[in-house]
């Protein structure tokens, strides 16, 4: 005859053989130059930057007024990592080092 099995599987054992089948999440990263989330290995869509080497152009493919927005937005991410990295801070107004009466306030 056909291929019966001789004996019933338990609920244990089945589970315990089904219990790796399932579908993995995808792991992301951030990418180093625009930040936003990315599949390991492969290009970014945001800025086309993959292993820190410029491999496509985005701009290319955008219109007049978006590759102005997208340069603009560029810009100011890149004016406000410079701005970090001299030491100052965003926000505004620095706030002065506090001295012993008003610690004593606090």
């Amino acid at each position: 005859m056909g291929g019966l099995p001789k004996q019933r599987h338990t609920k244990s054992s089945v589970h315990q053989r089904r219990m790796h089948i399932f579908i993995k999440q995808p792991s992301f990263s951030k990418c180093p130059k625009c930040g936003k989330p990315v599949l390991s290995h492969t290009v970014c869509f945001n800025c086309g930057l993959y292993k820190g080497v410029q491999v496509i152009d985005v701009l290319k493919k955008l219109t007049k007024k978006e590759r102005k927005a997208k340069e603009k937005e560029i810009a100011v991410k890149d004016q406000a990592s410079v701005y970090r990295s001299e030491g100052g801070k965003e926000g505004g107004a620095e706030k002065k080092p506090l001295n012993w009466e008003e610690l004593s306030k606090k």
